[in-house]
């Protein structure tokens, strides 16, 4: 075949390549399907553990065992995110209902890890054995080849509740996620059958019966009068926030302010975030009535313990820790998911629709099989009752008969030929036998001792159930109403066995306001030492004891208490605090090391400069690196609200020697290198950039020379250095210009 060309536009390509791509990602990765409310790899996990024969009353496996089937017949896309599955399949604090029976390290609830997957074992749930996986053997749902066309798997797991609401999900595509908050189980189930009765139902009447999220975490939510509307739309935003209980410490110890709930959204590394602001609180003084905090959670359950000064104001407290910290957060609703193999948003009521859609679908599907089986049996049964009732007929055939296959050619057509009869008659009643295959097969494997009357007397019992059963389906399968009926009772069941009361409180709370007493605006002094340890004292504490602050002190200058302190880095970056983040202490006070309260950090990069935002206002900064590039920049650039911005842009294995303030440009640069190289020049030579500008060169270095110092001077200023045991007069150096080489001293 000749080969040909096809010519397309390369926007084309990408565009149609990348939308498959975003499809790929969206409907076989990231989305869970709205019917089981599963994601592709939780759906193939089940189904294997499924395979694997882990029954709740089995003993445990190895999750090593359960990532390797999983990987190697259904999932092939790495062990670290189906292991990642499998234990938050396990983890109570995240689901609704949690799916598989974990034994090990399977991670907590403060963001501690699962133990490796060699180590922790795993089996399914009771109520994932008869909830989600129960019936695939009666061909309720779709299989397809897996993606090497060796094994079958399910397109969709036959769950018999709607998962999508009750364990939530979420989850990022490409260009669109899903954050779907989890429910309670039995309120869910009685939405569901709500809409069954009267598919004309309102959310807001749905509502009645599923009246919000319920957390795994409990927690309190605050915002129920927004709840339909995010309801109705399947977006919006849900305000939680955690429970705290007063203690009182009696007569002997401390009263106590316990959070025993946390927002969902805590869960986690927040957990710790939520101390680390609380400490805050404290250092900064924002709260002054706690003294002591403390983390007492285990596996019984959450215990954050702040303990109070006397006469602590309680309300105050709670308010500042909800407005403060992530004891009052936002959980972000976007409920996503894939409805006929495209993305879709839902509400509340769509989600039960297409879940019932799904279970009159499974119903259809099961009854169908059931009674397709029955009818096969009811035949057997014909076939065999028949067959009992004439049955010295039967033995005839049998004894005169040569081979198998002449007697079930009789028992089916009638054939006598080549069969040894002791009767005419009974020939003549052999040729009118009419036996189905099944029938006939059957009859050739009855055992002689079901022609004992008892046994007889059974098998009529056995054939009158099988009509009544197949009576039942025939009922099922052609009315909606019995469907329903089954349906309903099999959603009541379920409820009664596994439901569980309710964690989350709703209600309706009034925002959070906090009324801060406005900062006196006054004059202190920023001291810092060499070891990076911050503070702020009094003026009149800094005339005191001068000396010994200049002695101590790396950083020192007077600033107000409402400015901001800039700290400029060799690494190019400029971080930011504000002066009332520093601890206002005494003189004799350690102050808080820098680091914890800014971005900056001293194992990474170095001060070069260090100064208030007020001082740098209405000037200009002079930019110096290490290999010799230099520019201006004007102040304005780094008047930002960021508590980190880049400074300078550097180059490669570049570091920022030295900032400098410009206050007149009629100055002159000295530059120095580490080859003992002076060079001279105007600073008005030095272009003004931009902050995210490289800048020019200043001074051309020798091989493996950088610069050494830098010297700004006024015009005919005599200043004498000394350099390598002699001394440079700058005064008698001759000028140069800028991106020369200078001269050897």
């Amino acid at each position: 075949m000749a080969e040909q060309i096809l010519r397309s536009e390369y926007s084309e390509v990408m565009q149609k390549s990348f939308i498959d791509y975003s499809m790929s990602v969206i409907t076989a990765r990231a989305l869970p399907d709205a019917r089981d409310g599963l994601k592709p790899v939780q759906r193939r996990v089940l189904y294997a553990m499924e395979q694997l024969g882990l029954n709740y009353d089995k003993p445990h496996r190895k999750s090593a065992r359960i990532v390797g089937d999983t990987m190697g017949k259904y999932h092939p896309h790495g062990d670290s995110s189906i292991y990642e599955t499998l234990v938050v399949l396990e983890q109570d604090f995240k689901k609704g209902m949690a799916l598989v029976d974990g034994h090990g390290n399977f991670g907590s609830i403060e963001g501690d890890g699962a133990a490796a997957m060699r180590y922790t074992e795993a089996k399914l749930k009771k109520f994932t054995q008869e909830v989600y996986l129960a019936d695939l053997d009666k061909n309720v749902v779709d299989f397809v080849p897996n993606f090497e066309e060796t094994e079958k798997e399910p397109v969709v797991l036959p769950v018999r509740v709607p998962n999508l609401l009750i364990n939530g999900a979420e989850g990022i595509a490409v260009g669109m996620t899903t954050n779907i908050p989890t429910h309670n189980l039995g309120e869910v189930i009685d939405a569901t059958i709500a809409y069954m009765d009267n598919e004309e139902i309102t959310t807001q009447e749905l509502m009645q019966y599923t009246i919000g999220p319920d957390f795994p975490t409990g927690g309190i939510v605050v915002n129920k009068s927004e709840l339909l509307d995010i309801y109705e739309n399947g977006s919006g935003k849900i305000k939680i926030r955690g429970n705290v209980e007063f203690e009182s410490g009696g007569k002997k110890d401390k009263d106590k302010l316990v959070i025993t709930e946390i927002p969902y959204t805590m869960i986690g590394a927040n957990i710790g975030k939520f101390l680390s602001d609380v400490v805050d609180l404290i250092e900064t003084k924002k709260i002054q009535d706690i003294v002591d905090v403390s983390n007492e959670s285990s596996k019984e359950g959450i215990r954050i313990v702040l303990e109070l000064k006397k006469n602590a104001d309680i309300e105050k407290i709670k308010n500042i820790l909800y407005k403060k910290t992530k004891l009052e957060d936002t959980f972000g609703v976007n409920m996503l998911a894939i409805v006929e193999g495209r993305p879709e948003i839902l509400g509340l009521k769509s989600i039960i629709k297409h879940h019932v859609d799904f279970q009159y679908e499974l119903a259809t599907r099961k009854y169908t099989t059931l009674l397709n089986k029955e009818l096969d049996n009811k035949e057997v049964k014909e076939g065999l009752i028949e067959a009992c009732n004439i049955i010295d007929l039967i033995i005839e055939i049998l004894r005169g008969s040569k081979n198998l296959k002449q007697a079930k050619a009789c028992l089916m057509e009638g054939d006598t030929s080549d069969i040894a009869f002791k009767s005419p008659v009974a020939k003549l009643q052999a040729s009118t036998l009419r036996f189905t295959e099944r029938q006939a097969s059957a009859i050739l494997e009855l055992r002689l001792y079901k022609l004992i009357g008892l046994e007889i007397a059974q098998l009529q019992k056995e054939y009158a159930d099988t009509i009544a059963k197949i009576a039942e389906y025939k009922n099922i399968l052609n009315s909606k109403k019995s469907m329903a009926r089954v349906i309903k009772k099999d959603l009541e069941k379920i409820k009664k066995e596994y439901a569980i009361d309710r964690k989350t409180k709703i209600i309706d709370a009034e925002a959070i306001v906090i009324e801060e007493v406005k900062m006196v605006e006054q004059e202190v002094v920023f001291l810092m030492d060499r070891f990076g340890y911050a503070k702020t004292i009094d003026v009149a504490a800094f005339e005191r004891n001068k000396e010994a602050v200049f002695a101590e002190n790396k950083y020192v200058f007077n600033c107000m208490n409402t400015d901001r302190i800039s700290i400029f880095t060799d690494a190019g970056n400029l971080h930011q605090l504000k002066v009332r983040d520093l601890p206002f202490t005494k003189f004799r006070d350690k102050g808080t090391p820098i680091d914890n309260i800014s971005n900056y950090d001293s194992s990474v990069e170095n001060i070069i400069y260090l100064t208030t935002q007020d001082n740098l206002k209405a000037s200009k900064l002079l930019f110096v690196t290490e290999m010799g590039m230099m520019k201006i920049v004007d102040t304005e650039e780094f008047d930002v609200i960021k508590k980190t911005v880049a400074a300078t842009k550097l180059n490669d294995d570049d570091k920022v020697f030295g900032i400098y303030r410009v206050t007149n440009m009629e100055n002159i640069i000295v530059v120095q290198t580490t080859s003992g190289r002076f060079l001279k020049f105007a600073i008005e030579e030095v272009p003004e950039k931009k902050k995210n500008a490289v800048g020019v060169r200043g001074i051309k270095l020798d091989k493996g020379a950088k610069v050494d110092d830098i010297y700004i001077i006024s015009p005919g200023s005599d200043i004498t250095i000394e350099y390598a045991g002699k001394e440079v007069s700058f005064k008698q150096m001759k000028m140069g210009h800028r991106d020369q080489q200078g001269v050897k001293k």
